[in-house]
């Protein structure tokens, strides 16, 4: 199991500390940093600056959204960070939800799963250079059909310095994340916990089992985010995490169409989470964020004392995921290394 250092997105402006962290990351082992974008700051530029500041560390969007950029323009800048990293990019990406493709983006959210598959094949094939590149899809046309007539099929002028550098999905449905397995070089997954996973295995022994499967399961990577709070009562612990579930729960999406909702429903919480949503959208984000037990909160974060981690971390390492991405200053980032590596 490896470790990767998660920045996230942007609050009001950047986080301060980002380059001290990665010094520390880097000399406890870290294997990879990731940023992320919602609707203020981008993935890419933070990625791009940062990274300049290391020399080892893997360096992932986590992720970027489809609809922030068409696949020509995702592959260009996945050829470019991949050459300035020296092989370290990994592209990571997803479709994120309507509120944003629609309200953010201005763009049809459509058939996800569809998009999915027709962005991923534009990117591959402008990855591979084997000539220009011309697709027909639902979603996308390269050429452009209609307009002016005067679209010409183009080859990237810039030479891969891996071809098949890696693309991951992030992904929460089971639908989804058999496209993963089936398209991808590894899954993002989301609140994901060890043990509530047996829906996630069936996905991906689905995706992998698919017709011209591009991975195993000996060779997909997993990431997951896994908060981590230490501290002696636990539930003052899982009192940090919980207003995170809270938006994430019950304002992350529409009251009939939140996927993250849908992860804590597939757990067997359900009627937490609708409690949680009719809370937070009625503007009690406080009570909504009291309203999750600390049962849960441990179901997807390592949070109380440290023997307690020591632990339940066994129980993480059996699980499906490959790499944990962590978040937090410095002596996170220590007992991350500790419980981990």
């Amino acid at each position: 199991m490896k470790l990767g250092l998660s920045t996230g997105y942007w609050g009001s402006g950047p986080p301060a500390g980002v380059v001290e962290q990665l010094a520390e990351a880097e000399r406890l082992g870290f294997d990879s940093l990731w940023t992320a974008e919602s609707y203020g700051s981008d993935a890419l530029t933070p990625l791009a600056w940062w990274g300049a500041a290391t020399t080892r560390l893997r360096l992932g969007t986590g992720i970027i959204q489809m609809s922030a950029r068409t696949p020509a323009a995702t592959a260009m800048a996945a050829l470019t960070m991949d050459h300035l990293s020296g092989g370290r990019f990994i592209l990571g990406m997803g479709v994120s939800g309507p509120q944003v493709v629609e309200g953010w983006y201005g763009q049809e959210f459509g058939k996800p799963l569809s998009r999915t598959r027709e962005y991923v094949a534009i990117v591959r094939a402008i990855l591979a250079r084997n000539g220009p590149v011309e697709f027909s899809g639902e979603y996308y046309s390269l050429p452009y059909r209609g307009g002016t007539g005067l679209g010409k099929a183009l080859k990237s002028t810039v030479h891969p310095l891996r071809a098949d550098l890696p693309i991951v999905l992030a992904a929460e449905g089971p639908k989804n994340v058999a496209l993963a397995a089936e398209l991808c070089d590894g899954w993002i997954s989301f609140f994901y916990a060890p043990r509530h996973d047996a829906v996630y295995r069936t996905s991906l022994a689905e995706g992998f089992a698919r017709q011209g499967a591009r991975r195993g399961a000996g060779d997909f990577e997993i990431f997951g985010l896994v908060p981590i709070i230490v501290g002696d009562n636990v539930d003052s612990c899982a009192d940090a995490v919980r207003p995170f579930l809270a938006l994430y729960m019950g304002g992350m999406g529409a009251r009939d169409r939140n996927f993250h909702f849908d992860v804590f429903a597939r757990m067997g919480y359900e009627e937490t989470a609708t409690t949680v949503q009719d809370l937070y959208l009625a503007g009690r984000k406080a009570e909504a964020a009291a309203a999750i037990p600390t049962r849960l909160v441990e179901e997807i974060a390592l949070v109380g004392p440290i023997a307690k981690l020591r632990e339940e971390i066994g129980m993480w390492k059996g699980s499906l995921l490959t790499t944990v991405l962590v978040t937090g200053p410095s002596e996170v980032m220590r007992i991350a290394a500790e419980l981990v590596l």
